[in-house]
């Protein structure tokens, strides 16, 4: 007998509509230390839209270097199986709580290096 092939479910397209931008609005670059002061937003414009799937409308944000009108239609892929999954989603906006974090526990860390070094002086 000859082994038998896998199976996997055929991959469905995604299936193409328009959205419609709700608002654009600019972030202001927020300067930090860790970039000295060099403003690193290359996406400053939180683009907001809807679209129409499945007799449902779907809300998404996404970052764009450029400015898009509110009311203009915008072509957009969404996956059928769950139309809530679309081509422009932020998915995980990024956070600075890695950053944030790595940067509390090293100056703890150092704050410790320091007094245990005074304390071996005496």
């Amino acid at each position: 007998m000859s082994p038998q092939p896998a199976t996997t479910a055929p991959r469905r397209p995604w299936l193409e509509t328009e959205a419609r931008v709700t608002s654009c609005e600019y972030q202001f670059a927020r300067m930090n230390t860790l970039t000295l002061g060099i403003p690193t937003n290359t996406n400053p414009f939180l683009i907001t839209f809807t679209y129409y799937a499945h007799a449902k409308t779907y809300t998404d944000q996404f970052t764009s270097p450029t400015y898009l009108e509110q009311g203009a239609l915008f072509p957009i892929s969404y996956n059928p199986l769950a139309p809530q999954q679309n081509n422009k989603s932020t998915n995980s906006p990024a956070t600075r709580t890695p950053l944030f974090a790595i940067a509390v526990a090293g100056s703890i860390l150092l704050s410790v290096l320091y007094l245990a070094t005074l304390r071996g002086c005496n």
